[in-house]
């Protein structure tokens, strides 16, 4: 039975209203999207920025015999409560590596101690009145002031917060990711290139490809229970190392790199293939003179973003030991080491107030790599996609 204009415009207007609604939802959706995005980077930066700051002082030292057994005797008792014990503990050491400066003095800027650092930025600290004046004195006269914070990108971790930094963890995040990088691209690429170019379609290969499809959707952590339990216990890799933290994470990182690299041949078309079969290339020419070359910009994009997601993995390098206490750079492959997700990690845990401004500079620190790696990879992708 036909229906008549009023009831098929009734129904015309359902549709539109159902049209209307869900294009509004999801809208909404968007901007609650971006709102929590935005709020989240706003807190980063309001918690974060001020760890690019410290706390110095000022201090008159008098290299005396005494300061080369006590450091704080080089200094005024006074202005010797305010300064860190990461510098007291170096004037010894100034000393014996440089006996000509017994007895003599000079004025320097030095490293406050982390109460200072969140005293004059305003936030809770336990200085004592008596410190308090000594500060608001010293900061009436210039002596003390926020200055750049080369400590966090010049130093390594360290029990006390105005003396902790970035720099072995950065070292440490580079040399696992050359170890990743090393081992999860060629034999992603390779293993995407036989299973894409030369692998039959039969039972064992799609055995295969479903098995890599479901390892790239399981956690993180379960890539760190087998690399403790191959690399570590089977083989003896040494533990917390950047070699065992750069395998973890390759073992991580392969199945994203094939799917990649198998979805970048997939886009190169057929027509290229059979042309150059018409012209007497073997099936290996065709691969590597024609769509290799021409699938290698989204193999690379592909490669980037999954090294980018493993910088960012926490969970399979605790596992392997590299949440270890790290205050120096590690020298090679084999030491221990650590990295940002689990420096961060590490600092998040801390009591001390002045470690909460550190944990957000380094989320921001690491952000800013992850969101530069995305970005090149997204260049990369303009500058050399092509659209058949």
């Amino acid at each position: 039975m036909s229906q008549s204009f009023d009831e098929i415009s009734a129904q015309l207007k359902r549709r539109h209203r159902k049209s209307a609604r869900l294009k509004w939802i999801s809208m909404g959706a968007l901007g609650l999207a971006g709102l929590f995005l935005v709020l989240f980077f706003a807190d980063m930066l309001s918690k974060g920025l001020p760890a690019f700051q410290q706390a110095y002082v000022q201090v008159e030292l008098d290299y005396n015999e005494e300061a080369s057994r006590m450091g704080r005797a080089a200094m005024d008792p006074e202005v010797s409560r305010i300064v860190s014990r990461s510098f007291e503990r170096l004037i010894p050491g100034m000393l014996r590596d440089d006996p000509d400066l017994l007895g003599t003095s000079e004025q320097r800027w030095v490293l406050a101690k982390g109460e200072v650092d969140q005293y004059l930025k305003g936030h809770r600290n336990k200085l004592s009145e008596a410190e308090r004046e000594v500060v608001d004195e010293l900061a009436e006269s210039g002596r003390v002031t926020l200055k750049f914070n080369t400590t966090f990108f010049s130093r390594g971790d360290s029990k006390m917060a105005e003396s902790s930094g970035i720099l072995a963890a950065a070292v440490g995040t580079v040399m696992t990711m050359l170890v990743t990088l090393a081992i999860a691209f060629p034999i992603g690429v390779m293993t995407a290139l036989y299973l894409e170019e030369f692998a039959p379609d039969n039972r064992l290969t799609q055995v295969i490809e479903i098995n890599i499809n479901n390892l790239a959707a399981i956690p993180s952590i379960l890539f760190g229970l087998l690399g403790l339990a191959i690399f570590i216990n089977f083989f003896g890799v040494p533990r917390s190392s950047p070699l065992v933290g750069g395998m973890t994470l390759a073992l991580m990182t392969l199945p994203v790199i094939i799917i990649a690299t198998r979805t970048a041949l997939r886009s190169v078309p057929d027509s290229i293939r059979h042309a150059a079969f018409g012209v007497g290339c073997s099936r290996w020419q065709v691969v590597r003179d024609h769509v290799l070359p021409l699938a290698m910009p989204g193999i690379m994009t592909g490669s980037i973003i999954g090294l980018a997601q493993a910088m960012g993995e926490t969970a399979p390098l605790i596992i392997v030991g590299m949440v270890a206490f790290i205050p120096d750079v590690s020298a090679s492959f084999t030491q221990a080491a650590t990295v940002l997700p689990a420096q961060i990690f590490t600092w998040a845990g801390e009591p001390d107030r002045a470690f909460v401004e550190k944990t957000a500079g380094g989320i921001l620190v690491l952000l800013s790599i992850l969101i530069f790696l995305n970005a090149a990879a997204v260049v990369l992708r303009k500058k050399f996609e092509r659209r058949w």
